[in-house]
């Protein structure tokens, strides 16, 4: 039996993605091995998602980032650590001044595709609270001279 529901989701979701695409709103980007992509990470204005549970506040300035894909065949290779820090130079690069994420502990169940606590107090982030029972909430404030402020 096919789940019409699901599918009719899936279609708006597609098509939502595609008419931000066409209309310029940032909405991620692509790691490639060569000429192949390989990786995603959706990075984007804070407003361009649902309310992720983070700092509240005017989002002018802050950038999310919800979640990396990155191939199996490819996982534990440093792939997630490069995208972070395309995506910080992206956020950067768009006027961010202000990039939050929602990464779980190494050994959480779920939302492991939103990326690990460890990976970005490597990269500066500081823990501002948490986002339900297993998300922390994560920022980095940027400096517009390619450093953390």
């Amino acid at each position: 039996m096919v789940n019409r529901t699901r599918e009719d989701g899936s279609r708006r979701r597609r098509a939502a993605l595609q008419r931000r695409v066409r209309d310029g709103t940032p909405v991620g980007i692509l790691g490639y091995l060569g000429d192949e992509p390989v990786a995603w990470c959706s990075v984007a204005p804070r407003e361009t998602f649902r309310p992720l549970g983070g700092v509240p506040g005017p989002d002018a300035g802050v950038w999310s980032l919800v979640c990396f894909y990155i191939p199996r065949r490819l996982r534990r290779k440093g792939l997630m650590g490069r995208m972070l820090q395309a995506a910080i130079e992206t956020s950067r690069r768009h006027g961010a001044t202000v990039l939050e994420a929602y990464p779980v502990e190494a050994d959480a169940p779920s939302y492991r595709f939103m990326g690990f606590v460890p990976l970005f107090r490597a990269a500066g982030f500081k823990s501002t609270g948490r986002a339900g029972s297993r998300r922390r909430v994560m920022r980095l404030v940027l400096d517009r001279r390619g450093g953390a402020a």
